[in-house]
């Protein structure tokens, strides 16, 4: 990260705060489980702070994470999962390639979001344009990719593929992600949700090996 720009005015040494974020993303602590960790360390950090680190920099981490990412293969597992913000479920859309690398997430209000994630997806700089993108028995998906065909948003020849049992691989995937929030007892926005699930998917690719 550019130190001098993104730390610009904060109390902490940036190496400080990316360290703090970066236990709250891959483990399962509380915010009050850091601030006893850094008061172990010397340093008196409320837990608001932390969170407020967490919610200013996830983003930061994902859209950087992305620039060096290894190419994902051309075989795709798409799925979706699901997470309650502020008492409500909301669709997590995720995608993987065979061998579990992250291709992409989208997280929506509603589920027919399945088309705008397809688009985002194919966007992606580190991934390779699917012969075969592999989906289970949702209707949503076929719908989605078709309405990209028509509207000519998508590469030719894309098919899908609906078998369920070929996205074990991402219903794998998606635990860790779950176990994760769940432990965080609530996300309470859709804001704050969006960038705490972009950082924890920052980490997650991170430790899979992608960059």
């Amino acid at each position: 990260m550019e130190k001098q720009n993104l730390f610009k005015w904060k109390h902490y040494q940036p190496d400080i705060i990316l360290l703090t974020i970066r236990w709250y993303l891959q483990y399962n602590l509380s915010f009050r489980n850091l601030v006893e960790i850094m008061e172990e360390r010397g340093l008196s950090i409320a837990h608001t702070t932390i969170m407020r680190w967490v919610h200013q920099y996830g983003p930061e981490l994902d859209e950087r994470v992305r620039r060096h990412l290894k190419p994902t293969n051309d075989s795709w597992r798409v799925d979706e999962t699901y997470l309650k913000v502020k008492g409500q479920w909301m669709y997590l859309y995720r995608a993987v390639d065979s061998e579990g690398n992250t291709t992409d997430f989208y997280l929506r209000v509603k589920q027919e979001a399945a088309k705008r994630f397809f688009k985002k997806a194919l966007r992606s700089l580190h991934v390779s344009t699917p012969p075969v993108i592999t989906v289970d028995k949702n209707p949503a998906y076929p719908i989605a990719i078709e309405e990209l065909k028509n509207e000519k948003k998508r590469p030719a020849g894309i098919q899908v593929r609906q078998v369920k049992y070929l996205n074990n691989v991402i219903e794998q995937d998606h635990r860790f992600i779950k176990k994760r929030v769940r432990s965080m007892l609530g996300l309470k926005s859709f804001h704050s949700a969006k960038s705490v699930i972009s950082g924890i998917e920052a980490m997650h690719m991170i430790k899979k090996g992608q960059r």
